[in-house]
């Protein structure tokens, strides 16, 4: 468990969190610009002080200003990976990796550098000089780097938001594998949802230097009462399994909860876990099930909720999978298409879901 109970005043803005998080998997901190989320990851890493704060890592008492302990960040074992990469220009990759394992005597060394090369799948990178990196290049060194201190703790701070599109896929996989194949619990700063989406297991939803909620990324995700995704990005994630394929026509069947979506083939054999992820603009509504439709995905469900969405001309309707722990789905449809179809809690429904993204 990290436990963080912090107060910090700057000027006008002011943080004041009291979080549990999870010692494993990744915990994402999402919210707008100046929220507080950076801040926060700051004072975790001993960056930043909060008078009469209190932090834990895992048992670890890293402050708690009541005890008059305060483990200076050279003491921490945290590794820290900011937007910018910040490598040593001078050094080669394998110097600047090396350099996080100074940090630590070999005799509290947990992470060998061979596995931090692996994991970030930098070991054609090795022998390179850094200055010739691209920007996806720089950050998976930088997550070496971090790892090679052999940390209880990574924090990354928007480590994607200066990339372009194609540097986020070629780092995005780096992300995912370090997180099950280190084990070290990671909490990760964004404000972009798709990223969160992709890699969260907890998700906390941070506004004006508060934490307004907390939850699994699938539950938080699903809410009409936040203000999560606005526009374009509002949706639902969900675990499932590989239930068919068929190679014919280069498909499989992606099982979940009271439900099953046709998607492009990902090459796993059936009984594969998948993260799955499905936009409220590819979910429409229909009273009874479409025959003759070019839609592959029906699935019957019911209403459970109506809510508004940030056009007034549209709704977001969140309606859940048959079975006690059926998978929700958001859809958004115009106001009138929600008053002409008469929905409201309980109504019976099929929604048909036009695309579905595989997230791993």
């Amino acid at each position: 468990m990290i436990e963080a109970r912090l107060q910090l005043a700057r000027g006008a803005f002011r943080l004041d969190v009291d979080l549990r998080l999870p010692a494993r998997g990744v915990s994402a901190l999402f919210g707008p610009s100046g929220c507080g989320k950076t801040t926060l990851l700051r004072c975790l890493a001993g960056l930043e002080r909060a008078p009469g704060g209190r932090v834990v890592v895992d048992g670890d008492l890293w402050q708690d200003d009541a005890r008059r302990v305060f483990v200076p960040v050279h003491r921490r074992p945290v590794g820290v990976v900011f937007q910018e990469a910040s490598l040593f220009e001078h050094l080669d990759v394998r110097a600047n990796v090396a350099f996080g394992s100074k940090r630590v005597s070999p005799a509290q060394r947990r992470v060998a550098i061979e596995d931090a090369v692996a994991w970030t799948g930098i070991a054609p990178l090795m022998d390179r000089a850094v200055a010739g990196l691209s920007g996806g290049e720089r950050q998976r060194v930088a997550m070496a780097r971090a790892l090679a201190v052999s940390p209880r703790l990574l924090l990354m701070d928007e480590p994607l938001a200066a990339l372009d599109a194609a540097r986020k896929a070629e780092i995005l996989p780096a992300l995912e594998r370090l997180s099950d194949a280190s084990g070290i619990p990671i909490v990760y700063v964004s404000h972009a949802i798709s990223e969160v989406a992709r890699l969260a297991d907890e998700v906390v939803l941070m506004e004006g230097g508060r934490a307004v909620a907390q939850g699994p990324v699938g539950a938080l995700l699903e809410r009409l009462d936040l203000a999560l995704p606005p526009g374009e990005d509002a949706g639902v994630v969900m675990q499932g399994t590989v239930g068919q394929r068929d190679t014919a026509w280069h498909l499989a069947r992606l099982d979940a909860p009271g439900a099953a979506f046709w998607t492009r083939d990902p090459g796993l054999a059936p009984g594969a876990r998948v993260r799955l992820r499905v936009l409220a603009r590819d979910v429409s509504l229909s009273l009874a099930p479409q025959a003759g439709s070019s839609i592959l995905n029906q699935v019957e469900a019911t209403v459970e909720q109506v809510g508004d969405d940030h056009d007034l001309a549209q709704v977001l309707v969140r309606v859940r999978a048959p079975g006690p722990d059926g998978v929700a789905l958001l859809a958004r449809l115009t106001r009138r298409s929600a008053h002409a179809l008469a929905l409201a809690p309980g109504v019976r429904v099929w929604a048909l879901v036009k695309s579905v993204a595989l997230l791993d």
